[in-house]
């Protein structure tokens, strides 16, 4: 029984967790609700990026869709822009499809790019596991590090009970040249429907 259990360790530790904070994130290419293909290497301009995963079925992400649109207004001007990554299986759910993330991008006016992990490559490198999850990237030295993983902030369902703004709190920090205060939360959606 104590082999089989430490084989059943080994085997889970074994498997990739995705980045680490620190870690330097490698250039993706995804399909943008526009028709155009977006890399991260687009971004190359910027001081870094707020990634998030979404998805249009879950009612967690939907009631973070306008604070999500408060955080790309608030700073891609000042250099960390929002790029949405929809990583589900559109066969779980159909609402996720890319014809229905057009219809949702056009109906909300997302101001960042939606774009689909049709492989889900790019989810399982991040290792996310939840639609919201946020990635904070710095840009340092031409590479986007992560300075931040987890939650938008502290009351998934309710905008007007947010005691703590980690997103918010994360990227004004950077910019302000200090460390992340909390670099890690966990974060509160739907589980990614994997294929």
């Amino acid at each position: 029984m104590a082999l089989l259990v430490s084989l059943t360790l080994s085997t889970a530790q074994a498997q990739p967790k995705g980045y680490t904070l620190g870690d330097v994130v490698a250039d993706f290419r995804l399909k943008n609700v526009d028709g155009r293909t977006i890399s991260l290497a687009d971004y190359r301009s910027q001081k870094g990026l707020i990634v998030v995963f979404m998805s249009n079925h879950c009612p967690f992400a939907k009631a973070y869709e306008d604070r999500v649109s408060a955080l790309d207004r608030k700073f891609s001007s000042q250099g960390y822009p929002v790029l949405a990554i929809m990583p589900n299986d559109p066969a779980a759910y159909e609402e996720d499809s890319f014809e229905n993330m057009k219809v949702r991008a056009r109906d909300k006016s997302f101001p960042y790019a939606y774009t689909i992990d049709e492989t889900q490559a790019i989810a399982r490198a991040f290792g996310a596991t939840r639609t919201p999850q946020v990635y904070v990237l710095k840009q340092t030295n031409n590479q986007f590090v992560l300075e931040y993983v987890g939650t938008i902030d502290d009351s998934p369902q309710d905008e007007a009970s947010v005691q703590r703004r980690y997103v918010d709190e994360a990227v004004s920090s950077l910019l302000a040249g200090r460390p992340v205060q909390s670099p890690i939360t966990k974060p509160i959606g739907c589980a990614i429907k994997w294929k």
